[in-house]
């Protein structure tokens, strides 16, 4: 089963239709890291991340990993141990914080995409996570809450994601 993302709007799994949002800048098959597109491709879908201060744990076949306050996603092209990957912050580590003020990573699915042979410069952070009002994002999708909940009702371990 394979979440497709149809247009710059709209998320589609099975017969289910969500409305989302994109990278500020559309699609891209040449993705390069703070370009604002999001990549376009097959990919595999990794654990959810949820706030269990904000969120009970989800009803979802995913496995459910708690974000703690010191979680970070490295997000700097010149480092490469940790570029592309879920890291304990430190000051010395460029990252983007998974532990955050707003509710946009209240809960979030990294998609597996420049995770294996990660590729410095090609892109990071490439996430399904929340909107209030499907602004466009740095090259992530983001669906409302209520979506995303249904959503992860319906995928499994095994779920795929083609991007345009």
């Amino acid at each position: 089963m394979t979440i497709i993302i149809k247009n710059k709007e709209t998320l589609i799994f099975n017969e289910f239709k969500f409305r989302c949002s994109i990278g500020k800048r559309g699609f891209t098959k040449k993705k390069v890291e703070g370009d604002k597109k999001t990549p376009i491709g097959f990919f595999a879908i990794g654990d959810l991340y949820f706030r269990s201060d904000k969120i009970r744990k989800p009803i979802t076949n995913l496995k459910c990993i708690k974000i703690k306050k010191d979680m970070g996603w490295c997000d700097n092209p010149k480092d490469k141990k940790n570029y592309n990957k879920l890291i304990k912050i430190k000051k010395t580590i460029k990252h983007e914080k998974i532990y955050r003020k707003d509710n946009k990573y209240d809960l979030i699915i990294p998609i597996l995409y420049n995770t294996k042979k990660r590729i410095l410069g090609k892109g990071s952070a490439i996430f399904i996570h929340l909107t209030e009002n499907y602004n466009s994002t740095l090259g992530c999708i983001a669906l409302k809450k209520n979506d995303f909940l249904i959503l992860l009702k319906l995928i499994k371990r095994n779920t795929k994601i083609k991007i345009n």
